[in-house]
């Protein structure tokens, strides 16, 4: 008898083809909605902090956007170590006003692989993981212990990955369309 396997790893593409980082994200955001992404999160975190509360949202949700953000961490890792300094050289300083700005600073806004390698640096892609874990573990039921490790740090550095990838996509649009 042969013994199979169920892989649960998440995929956002169906083939076996491989993809840049920048592929993978646009793949996310066509799943995803950017306001939808960062409102289930921040419930998603402000559940798992709270006592006595859980989301209310479907378990099934949940789970699939649990698994869709960490494709999209990987996807982040791998385009910040494949993707050439393109924002970097870019020249043109584009004038922000702080609410398109977000969670960004202006140097982030100008070259949004910063967030990626400061987030990178700080914690590995297992880490993410182990947060992301937690926090929808803690966000589905009403428990008496709190999560042991500061979950709001790997927190912001989603909400700024997201802010951040979401503006590469929308950069490389215009550039699209204006060659």
């Amino acid at each position: 008898m042969k013994k199979t396997k169920s892989h649960f790893e998440p995929r956002l593409w169906e083939d076996g083809k491989k993809r840049s980082g920048l592929q993978l994200m646009e793949t996310f955001f066509r799943f995803n909605d950017l306001a939808a992404s960062k409102d289930l999160l921040n419930s998603i975190m402000s559940c798992a902090v709270k006592r006595n509360t859980w989301i209310k949202a479907d378990p099934s949700v949940i789970f699939q956007f649990h698994q869709s953000m960490r494709s999209f961490v990987r996807a982040g890792y791998f385009m910040m170590l494949k993707e050439k300094k393109r924002d970097a050289t870019n020249t043109e300083q584009e004038n922000a006003s702080p609410l398109v700005l977000g969670l960004l600073s202006e140097k982030e806004y100008q070259n949004p692989l910063l967030v990626f390698r400061k987030a990178f640096k700080e914690y590995s892609i297992k880490e993410f993981d182990y947060f992301m874990s937690g926090m929808v573990y803690f966000s589905l039921g009403v428990y008496d212990h709190l999560p042991e490790r500061n979950i709001v740090i790997p927190y912001i550095h989603l909400l700024k990955m997201l802010d951040a990838a979401h503006l590469i996509l929308e950069r490389k649009g215009k550039e699209i369309s204006t060659t």
